[in-house]
């Protein structure tokens, strides 16, 4: 007589990536104590009175904890069901921060939910456009290369984006450009990267180098390129070359004669123009910025912001030098000296006290995260999970790089938090979400998903 066994919730799940989630959430939680460390005052009560930012993160984990055993026993089959769904609630839920929304640090992305607690819509949609475009792109007869599809990929991106700039919350919205990396890899044209990297190589060169000099510089590449192709060109009557590197040419020098001055003179805030130069090593003159005119117009002072930030940073991560200070002996970080050091900064608090070995063992779980999450990737038979998977993947990418170039200077400062390891209840819990939904759904992958 057979019986039949109900399947373990364990069957299937990649717990390597559960440890390594894991790991770097412990990790989190440590640098955030080794900030908040105070000897004269420390109990180890503090841990669960939930007064301190390590008892709040701890507070956070098992929240995190309980939804993240909710999705492993959930169905693989609701997220591509519900995918369209979640991302209009997510637009919704951004548009309703403009009703019910408060400020903090300047950016009205945030809803509270009372006790100290906020809500940031705009993390959490990053799981629903990750949700949507993997639904997309799963269709019966998808065809990427179409330029139609390529538009509503792109839509379903931008959208989000888009209100997060109204929110002024623009570190967030560049996340989603993440999401170009998936749509690559699902066959968007090569060619549409290359013009996106060509035009930031083209705004940094607009900000360090002289204008004259660089329009003399692209002028010389035009007449190069025309010199290179002059057979085709002028023997083969190909005009059409001629004038597309003329088109090229013109639009490069409007660029970086017009488009960005204007950009950052009349768009960004001085602050934001501030720190997008002074990631380039130069100096912003806020006396051509339209709004800090307009803030001195009536009658207030626009202070200039500087690189205080970057600056302590970078003194707290070279004075780690290649061991470290050690545990709890960082005195930049116990100095408070390096403001947001608990979120934004956080990556300064383990460069000091585990120095350069430590910094590095530390991306090394990154990156190992990382080519698990690509591996998985790989290993689905559905489309949903594969898309869905290289979501996360360019998501915890582009996160990571941005946050640890922004505390060493090379990157501006623009509020990207480290995942799973800065201090924050809604980016602990988008992650969370991220990573284990994958997990759900490469638990399942003989499952073919729409």
């Amino acid at each position: 007589m057979s019986r039949s066994y109900p399947k373990s919730i364990s069957k299937g799940v990649d717990w390597l990536t559960v440890l390594l989630y894991a790991l770097l959430v412990c990790i989190g939680i440590l640098c955030i104590f080794m900030v908040e460390y105070d000897p004269s005052t420390f109990t180890p009560a503090s841990f669960f009175q939930g007064h301190t930012n390590y008892s709040k993160q701890i507070l956070f984990a098992g929240i995190c904890v309980v939804v993240a055993l909710f999705i492993i026993l959930s169905d693989s089959k609701l997220y591509p069901a519900f995918a369209n769904l979640m991302y209009v609630f997510g637009i919704i839920l951004m548009f309703s921060v403009f009703v019910i929304g408060k400020d903090i640090n300047g950016s009205k992305s945030w809803i509270p939910l009372g006790g100290g607690f906020n809500l940031q819509p705009a993390e959490l949609c990053k799981i629903f456009t990750s949700l949507a475009l993997a639904k997309y792109l799963s269709q019966l007869n998808m065809d990427f290369t179409k330029l139609q599809s390529q538009i509503i990929a792109g839509v379903l991106a931008l959208l989000p984006a888009l209100i997060s700039i109204a929110q002024n919350e623009t570190g967030l919205a560049l996340v989603y450009m993440s999401f170009f990396v998936v749509m690559y890899r699902e066959g968007l044209p090569g060619m549409i990267l290359i013009i996106g990297f060509s035009f930031g190589a083209l705004v940094v060169a607009t900000l360090t180098v002289e204008k004259n000099t660089l329009a003399i510089i692209l002028t010389l590449i035009a007449g190069f390129l025309v010199f290179m192709f002059r057979r085709q060109i002028f023997v083969r009557k190909r005009w059409g070359l001629f004038i597309l590197i003329t088109t090229v040419w013109f639009v490069c020098v409007g660029i970086q004669r017009f488009a960005v001055p204007y950009i950052f003179n009349n768009v960004f805030e001085c602050y934001q123009s501030q720190r997008i130069y002074s990631a380039v090593g130069k100096d912003y003159d806020c006396s051509q910025n339209k709004h800090a005119l307009q803030t001195e117009a009536k009658g207030k002072t626009a202070s200039k912001p500087d690189d205080y930030n970057v600056r302590q940073s970078k003194i707290a991560i070279g004075s780690g030098g290649f061991l470290g200070k050690g545990f709890l002996k960082g005195t930049q970080t116990r100095g408070k000296y390096v403001p947001e050091q608990h979120t934004d900064f956080i990556f300064t608090s383990l460069g000091e006290a585990f120095g350069f070995v430590g910094s590095f063992l530390f991306l090394a779980i990154y990156f190992f995260l990382l080519f698990r999450i690509v591996f998985i990737a790989e290993r689905q038979r559905s489309t949903f999970s594969r898309v869905y998977a290289y979501s996360v993947a360019s998501i915890l990418f582009f996160h990571i790089v941005v946050n640890v170039c922004m505390t060493v200077g090379l990157f501006p400062v623009i509020g990207i938090p480290l995942p799973l390891v800065s201090y924050g209840g809604s980016s602990l819990l988008t992650f969370t979400i991220l990573i284990f939904i994958l997990i759900r759904l490469d638990a399942d992958r003989s499952m073919v998903l729409r």
